[in-house]
């Protein structure tokens, strides 16, 4: 009984926004929501943070700066070439530092992604409502070892009430 949650499933997003609302209306602490679409709102009523994109910008810079004081050291300090009388120190790679800035901030955001959510091939893969990846859109509501028959009852009685077309209980 202690990792139990209470599982409503919705067919409809905003019966979905609209049940969450009323969820946190009634203080029940929603655990998470799984839904086949992004859904533009939920993120913020949950109050979920994240600090990926913080992540992203470091990664970027560090690429930014490696990529220059590379193309720097091979094009004036290892291998130095005068064409027409050009500077050694032009900025005619700006385009190859701006591309690979790009990949090293989207290659190390998406290892960073998988490793924090301990994605790995060959995990075994747990959904509590399968249909959420299709068609279906799930509420998961924690059942604390301090929660009581009433408590209980009235939280199926409430996601009834907003519109869930099944309820049930998932380990």
């Amino acid at each position: 009984m202690d990792n139990t949650n209470i599982i409503g499933v919705y067919e409809d997003e905003d019966v979905l926004l609209k049940a969450i609302d009323q969820l946190q209306e009634n203080d029940i602490k929603i655990l998470d929501v799984y839904s086949p679409i992004p859904i533009h709102g939920v993120f913020e009523k949950l109050k979920l943070t994240t600090r990926l994109p913080y992540a992203t910008f470091i990664y970027g810079a560090i690429g930014a700066i490696s990529v220059f004081a590379f193309l720097y050291w091979t094009s004036v300090v290892s291998y130095p070439l005068k064409f027409g009388g050009k500077p050694l120190n032009t900025l005619s790679f700006i385009i190859i530092m701006f591309v690979l800035t790009i990949f090293v901030g989207t290659l190390f955001t998406f290892l960073t992604y998988f490793i924090r959510e301990k994605m790995y091939p060959g995990k075994k893969v747990t959904m509590p409502v399968p249909r959420t990846t299709n068609d279906q859109f799930a509420i998961l509501i924690e059942m604390g070892q301090a929660m009581s028959a009433a408590e209980i009852k009235k939280v199926n009685d409430l996601l009834k009430k907003t519109g869930a077309v099944e309820i049930k209980e998932s380990e």
